[in-house]
């Protein structure tokens, strides 16, 4: 479930990331090649700062799934 949430996060920061460029480069046609060039490297930095977190979250995910015996003797 963790995980899930997680991956929605991401989702929902490049969405937000599209959503600005478009309004961007709506507003400023000119510069519509370099603002898709931006938002094409921030939607990769959102993508390589949830890979942490999501690991994270698949760690927790996969320890809560383990049964009480297994948990102490990985621990």
């Amino acid at each position: 479930m963790r995980v899930l949430i997680e991956v929605i996060h991401i989702a929902a920061g490049i969405a937000a990331a599209m959503l600005i460029a478009a309004l961007a480069s709506w507003s400023y046609p000119l510069a519509r090649n370099d603002i898709w060039l931006v938002t094409y490297v921030a939607m990769a930095a959102v993508v390589l700062m949830g890979v942490g977190p999501i690991r994270r979250a698949f760690a927790e995910d996969r320890g809560a799934l383990k049964p009480p015996a297994e948990a102490e003797r990985d621990a």
